[in-house]
């Protein structure tokens, strides 16, 4: 019972922290920049724009997304969708507080000659991406796309749910040409936003333990494991193979190391005449692993 508390806690702080990283690169960095996020939160943004930014950008993300969690809640996890409500307020809510604080937004009105509609794409995407990671990492879901996608193959299990997030988004670029003037700067920001986010999002989830697994055919497969415990600090499994064109016995060795061994995983090998090796990316390494 009291992991079960800790572990509940610990999603209760993972969801507001995440809520307060892209709130902030939202109201620092976008909603003052006339360019929008992709999927559900896209839509507010581009709804704000066209109120004439008289209406709460934080009531309008909560009205589009809110009800949204509350059917997940409802019909497909109960407490996932409780924890996205509770990410999404903080979120949004975040927005609302920053200013009171004193603190003004990166745009043109408050930084001259020195803004760069550029700059504040990349910071979107690169703080909103980080805050995605941690809802990605902790609960495998971010917001109002994840959620519709939830409900979709709750209630057809048998779609295909893989493009709902590109619609989404691709629709938002889309709307964005329209509502902002028919100009393309506002769609490349859009562009530039989510493509930055993703790769954030991408490198966040699968670089932490990420390395490269080596399949090493070898004559001398202990004279070559000694030398790659001793250098890279990695153990080595030894299979035994046979060649199908020589039809003689052979061995290979399985090493999985880090990407900054590459050099020196290559120089080893080069030594071993009647050596040769493939090696792919392994994007996520468990267990009793040295990094």
């Amino acid at each position: 019972m009291k992991q079960e508390h800790k572990q509940t806690l610990l999603d209760i702080a993972v969801a507001v922290l995440a809520g307060l990283v892209v709130g902030f690169a939202y109201y620092f960095f976008q909603n003052s920049n006339g360019f929008a996020p992709g999927g559900v939160g896209g839509l507010a943004t581009i709804t704000y724009y066209l109120t004439g930014y008289k209406v709460s950008w934080a009531l309008l993300m909560l009205a589009f997304n809110i009800p949204i969690f509350i059917l997940v809640s409802i019909f497909v996890n109960r407490k996932l969708g409780l924890f996205l409500i509770l990410y999404m307020t903080v979120q949004s809510l975040s927005t609302e507080i920053y200013p009171l604080l004193g603190w003004n937004p990166y745009s043109q009105a408050t930084s001259g000659e020195d803004f760069n509609v550029v700059f504040a794409c990349i910071a979107t995407g690169v703080i909103s991406g980080a805050g995605f990671s941690l809802m990605l990492r902790r609960f495998g879901a971010s917001g109002g796309t994840y959620a519709i996608s939830a409900l979709i193959k709750k209630a057809r299990p048998a779609s295909n749910i893989a493009y709902v997030s590109f619609w989404l988004d691709a629709s938002v670029v889309a709307v964005a040409f329209f509502v902002y003037g028919m100009k393309v700067t506002p769609v490349v920001c859009t562009l530039l936003n989510l493509f930055i986010a993703n790769v954030v999002v991408d490198n966040a989830l699968t670089g932490v333990k990420n390395g490269y697994k080596f399949e090493i055919i070898t004559d001398t497969p202990d004279e070559l494991a000694q030398e790659l415990i001793e250098k890279l600090g990695h153990g080595v499994t030894e299979i035994r193979t046979q060649g199908m064109y020589s039809h003689t016995e052979k061995f290979m060795l399985v090493c999985i190391i880090r990407k900054k061994q590459l050099g020196a995983m290559f120089k080893i090998i080069k030594r071993y005449k009647g050596t040769f090796a493939s090696f792919s990316k392994v994007n996520e390494v468990f267990g009793r692993f040295k990094k």
